[in-house]
């Protein structure tokens, strides 16, 4: 079995078991959902890896500079996060602290990316 489809597979066995055991036991069932998640995005760091390398080599061959790639790459980053964080609290039964998360997403993802909203505003000033 390939290595998505095992994640994949992983992944919906892990979601029937945080089910069962929430009915019984909520606090359990969100244990396991975390452990899950945890366990997925360790499985995911090989093919994160893979694609930094992939980046960086695309950098070098195009002559992107890193002060473009690195806040796109943070802000995908900082998205990713968020939305994990923001669905485990909603299975928590916390829909407001989701809210809050993903409103902290959006201003963290923002903050990373100024350098790039800075540099293309010079760029348009310039034009102009």
């Amino acid at each position: 079995m390939s290595a998505p489809a095992t994640a994949a597979a992983f992944g919906v066995l892990a979601a029937l078991c945080a089910m069962v055991l929430r009915r019984y036991e909520p606090a359990l069932g969100l244990v396991v959902a975390l452990a899950a998640a945890v366990m997925l995005l360790a499985w995911a760091g090989d093919a994160l890896e893979e694609i930094l390398a992939f980046l960086d080599e695309l950098e070098e061959l195009s002559g992107i500079s890193p002060a473009v790639v690195g806040p796109v790459l943070k802000a995908v980053g900082i998205a990713v996060l968020t939305r994990i964080s923001s669905d485990l609290c909603r299975d928590a039964g916390e829909g407001g602290v989701a809210s809050a998360v993903e409103l902290a997403g959006s201003a963290a993802a923002l903050f990373a990316a100024l350098p790039l909203l800075r540099a293309a505003l010079t760029t348009l000033t310039e034009l102009l």
